[in-house]
């Protein structure tokens, strides 16, 4: 937990502390929730998973399946209109803001396949950004804010934009 905090207060100037960040960071509470709900449901549960992670988007305005896969040391920032669909892989570290969608496109889904996309470790996403489909942002982007990505942004690009354009 202390690396957590730490990770923090590296990436946030104004977390002061380990119970300030845990009391009043509803991102920080909603991952916390989804660790415990993501437990249950790799062991087969569904319904009380599935009802914590309601309760959370009741409460947090925050959306996280418990089927996703999301890594260690994750920091939604703000928070508020946050989307992780069920087959969204997240990696470590990695820094997502407000109003980000990691979301499927609908088209042609197939039942059971991957429909979310990868953000690999270290990805930072800003605030607004739609990231849509079985697409990979590869480790250390940039996405910028509001922009909707619909194609995969190679390792330490930054993608801006509608649609969004990769820059290196």
């Amino acid at each position: 937990m202390k690396d957590f905090i730490d990770s923090i207060k590296a990436r946030d100037l104004a977390a002061r502390n380990a119970f300030q960040i845990l009391l009043l960071y509803p991102g920080v509470q909603a991952y916390l929730w989804y660790k415990a709900a993501n437990y249950l449901y790799k062991r087969g549960l569904r319904f009380l998973p599935e009802w914590i992670m309601y309760v959370v988007r009741s409460s947090l305005n925050i959306e996280i399946h418990p089927a996703a896969k999301i890594g260690k040391r994750l920091f939604i920032d703000h928070g508020t209109g946050l989307v992780i669909g069920a087959t969204a892989v997240v990696g470590d570290d990695v820094t997502i803001y407000h109003g980000v969608t990691l979301g499927a496109v609908g088209k042609g889904a197939v039942p059971g396949a991957k429909r979310h996309p990868t953000v690999e470790d270290g990805v930072v996403i800003g605030a607004g950004a739609k990231i849509l489909g079985d697409i990979t942002l590869g480790k250390g982007c940039y996405v910028g804010a509001n922009a909707v990505v619909r194609k995969d942004v190679p390792p330490g690009a930054t993608a801006v934009g509608v649609p969004a354009v990769t820059k290196k």
